[in-house]
């Protein structure tokens, strides 16, 4: 009797408390809910619209991102109208693909003004393998440094041709950082050669003669001129300038000048600025050669006045000596007739001839009526 009594109570404490939890005194206690207030059963899980949630939200910074293509956006908003599983497969595999393509398109066009050292590095990235870790590196590192040292070769070539304001300023940028360098390049070498070309411009006006040049010289220094308008006086407007001062000295120089000056001149003029450049240099010197070495021929070959009086004098002499045998031979028939010595001076060879033959038939005429009144005298006295 004894040991039933003892299981009893045994069974009954241990099943008190299971009782007085499922009670309604214990559901009604100080902590429980209110009537209409009770938790939900178990709801499914809904992890599938959470992660296609964050998978759009994830696709809208991709296609966010200053690098990413048209392509990129494109491809990125046609995933997320496809639903969950296209999200998923862009974000997986397709967004990388695309990015390569995207690097290997971005890197290549950094050819369009990069320098030797750059090309270099781009071509030997392109040409070999390569994933997208070692591209986005190139292109958000290295290329960077590759550019620095192409501007360090520029520079160092500028400092080598250019004049003292552009030596200070290069100098100065490569003493400092990459973006100094940078900079120098893009903007300090053209304020540091304009100082150079005012510099240049104001030797040019001291050194020449023309007009026009000059005033074009003093009118630009004299106003605010851009480096770029400076740089372009010097390299194209001052050659034209300085052509059109050489035809106006040639016009001048031809003026009155000798044939083969005036020859030597008009082809110049006709011909180009170089033409005309070294006309002026030698030359109308050579022409001016020329032209004097045919008058001193003509002065040479031309008698002087005093010889050509003698010459004469000779012809004349031996005219007369001709003219008076001709008249001794064959003035006795023109004699006898009567005649004065006019006839006789058809046979000389020019006007002293004649009036020397005249002379002497009056001479011979005159002998004869001497000779004729002494042999009448004679004659009378012996009578």
């Amino acid at each position: 009797m004894k040991f039933s009594r003892i299981a009893a109570a045994v069974t009954t404490a241990a099943l008190a408390p299971a009782v007085l939890i499922a009670s309604p005194a214990f559901a009604d206690g100080p902590g429980a809910p209110d009537a209409g207030h009770q938790p939900a059963t178990t709801t499914p899980d809904r992890s599938v619209p959470d992660q296609a949630k964050e998978d759009r939200k994830t696709i809208l910074a991709i296609i966010a991102h200053p690098m990413a293509s048209e392509y990129m956006k494109e491809a990125g908003h046609k995933a997320i109208a496809d639903g969950p599983q296209a999200m998923r497969k862009f974000i997986e595999v397709d967004q990388h693909k695309i990015r390569l393509d995207d690097y290997r398109i971005a890197i290549s066009r950094l050819t369009a003004d990069a320098g030797p050292g750059l090309k270099e590095g781009i071509n030997k990235l392109l040409s070999g393998k390569h994933d997208i870790d070692m591209l986005r590196h190139f292109y958000e590192v290295t290329q960077y440094e590759l550019r620095d040292d192409d501007n360090r070769v520029e520079i160092s070539r500028l400092i080598g041709t250019g004049g003292p304001a552009v030596k200070e300023a290069g100098k100065k940028a490569l003493k400092g950082t990459p973006a100094d360098r940078a900079q120098f390049l893009k903007t300090g070498r053209f304020l540091a050669q304009a100082s150079d070309d005012r510099v240049e411009l104001s030797r040019i006006d001291e050194s020449w003669d023309g007009p026009i040049l000059s005033e074009a010289i003093g009118k630009l220094l004299n106003g605010s001129p851009t480096p770029a308008e400076l740089r372009h006086f010097l390299e194209v407007t001052q050659y034209e300038l300085r052509d059109q001062d050489n035809r106006v000295a040639i016009a001048k120089i031809i003026d009155g000048g000798g044939p083969e000056l005036v020859k030597a001149g008009r082809a110049a003029l006709a011909g180009t600025a170089a033409d005309r450049t070294e006309f002026l240099k030698t030359g109308q010197h050579e022409a001016r050669a020329k032209d004097q070495a045919a008058k001193d021929k003509a002065a040479k070959d031309k008698p002087t006045a005093g010889k050509d009086g003698q010459d004469q004098g000779n012809g004349s002499g031996t005219g007369s000596g001709s003219g008076t045998g001709a008249a001794a031979t064959g003035n006795t028939a023109t004699t006898a007739q009567g005649h004065t010595g006019a006839p006789l001076a058809t046979t000389g060879a020019g006007d002293g001839t004649t009036l020397i033959a005249g002379g002497a038939g009056t001479a011979l005429v005159a002998g004869a009526g001497l000779l004729l009144a002494a042999r009448m005298r004679r004659a009378g006295a012996q009578r």
